[in-house]
């Protein structure tokens, strides 16, 4: 069997329910029969979901997933750490994580050359190094251009708003850009904009508006051959899907959860984002972006950290339990990154600078093998000292783990073939 670019028949499946029905098999030998010419090797998937949790800023690896309590105290800094059920350590503000290190693995040695938050971001949502000539598509708009919908939820969700220029599609279609929420999940009468009809719209009148639409639609769309256009119609034809599903609008109701689990992953942003994270991919998102706190801290770093680092330690371990207790962990990756990390000296206001030779990123099922530490920075905490990871490699992994090829070519303007990720490589010890 064979994965090929699906670009030929996306709009086959871009229609309401299309795609509620079939399994991922099935889409696959679907789309296999709209073949461009470049043949490419089938990976089976491990992971059908991904939920990504990113922490803008820059966190420091040495208060979180690689501290140091063996180097000088100007290395160190005053955190201390604890150990895990696994005999690693990892920052004492993560006492509930530590408990459930079996179910993760962290890396280590990640690294990159770029020192700026914007070029560190596009690293991290991208896979790619930015570039002056083109614009690369997000992970998750890769994933929705692969594989499409499912059950009426959109592919590509972000918590609470898109969260940089490159969470976007890049080089595809706009009709893969993500669909924003509008409003963040913890706040008090949290509702999803734009989900629900209008007042004094009931479903008759909807339908009417609907087909009046489709027949504006039809007329532009026979005579202009733009993405602007087609992306707007894909764009509405989702938007029906939601406000006429009630399933899928549910699934953006947290009062449909237990009392007692929403106050498990903590009533403050990082829980209710995180939980929100798993209605969506358990009632068919593809891949979920959240983003937590604000983690550029050159000043204070130590009290900072412990006052933003608990509800995360809370909600990612209340995440990870939940998503395994419902069967849903061993489908769904789970990853917690940021676009750097800081200097492996303290500095003198106390803080740390931004520093991408080494960082470290947390993964978790999906195909991820828990308890696995992969790559290790020096003592300092200054460079990998075994196994460096680069965000190439990172993408490669994610997308093999999904069952696509990281370096298959998808077609750019000007009819310019560009491989998904350039030059990674999948991180084989990583996977279970």
């Amino acid at each position: 069997m064979k994965c090929f670019d699906n670009s030929l028949s996306r709009r086959n499946f871009l229609t309401v329910g299309a795609l509620g029905s079939l399994t991922l098999a099935d889409f696959l030998r679907m789309r296999s029969l709209h073949a461009d010419q470049k043949h490419y090797d089938f990976i089976p998937a491990k992971a059908d979901s991904v939920i990504h949790v990113f922490l803008p800023g820059g966190m420091a690896h040495q208060e979180s997933w690689d501290p140091k309590p063996y180097s000088p105290l100007e290395y160190r800094g005053e955190m201390g750490s604890i150990k895990t059920n696994t005999g690693e350590v990892i920052s004492e503000t993560l006492p509930k994580m530590a408990a459930i290190a079996n179910k993760y693995a962290i890396i280590r040695s990640m690294t990159h050359g770029e020192a700026a938050h914007e070029r560190g971001t596009h690293n991290m949502f991208t896979g790619n190094k930015p570039s002056p000539a083109l614009i690369y598509p997000s992970f998750g708009s890769v994933i929705s251009h692969e594989y499409g919908p499912r059950e009426n939820l959109p592919a590509y969700v972000c918590i609470p708003n898109r969260p940089n220029e490159f969470a976007g599609s890049g080089f595809l279609s706009t009709s893969h850009a993500p669909f924003s929420l509008g409003a963040d999940p913890a706040n008090n009468g949290f509702k999803v904009q734009d989900l629900n009809l209008p007042n004094g719209v009931d479903e008759a009148r909807f339908a009417r508006r609907r087909a009046a639409l489709s027949t504006v639609n039809d007329y532009f769309a026979a005579r202009h051959n733009a993405d602007t256009v087609s992306a707007m119609d894909s764009f509405y034809e989702r938007a029906y899907g939601l406000i006429s599903s009630p399933k899928a609008r549910e699934a953006f109701d947290l009062d449909k959860e237990d009392k007692a689990l929403r106050e498990a992953y903590g009533m403050n942003t990082a829980g209710q984002r995180l939980l929100l994270a798993r209605r969506l991919v358990e009632a068919g998102s593809r891949f979920v972006s959240l983003t937590y706190g604000g983690w550029d801290m050159h000043d204070n770093i130590t009290p900072n950290t412990r006052n933003q680092m608990p509800p995360l330690d809370q909600a990612l371990a209340a995440l990870l339990n939940d998503l395994d207790s419902r069967g849903l962990l061993q489908r769904t990756i789970v990853m917690v990154s940021s676009e750097f990390g800081r200097t492996p000296k303290i500095n003198a206001t106390a803080g740390r600078d931004h520093w991408p030779k080494v960082f470290s990123v947390m993964m978790a099922g999906g195909g991820i093998k828990g308890g696995t530490i992969y790559g290790t920075s020096d003592p300092t905490a200054s460079e990998p000292d075994l196994d460096p990871v680069e965000p190439a490699d990172l993408a490669t992994t994610v997308f093999h783990l999904l069952g696509i090829v990281a370096d298959k070519e998808l077609m750019a303007p000007g009819d310019r073939p560009i491989e998904i990720v350039d030059g990674g490589k999948v991180i084989k010890d990583l996977i279970a």
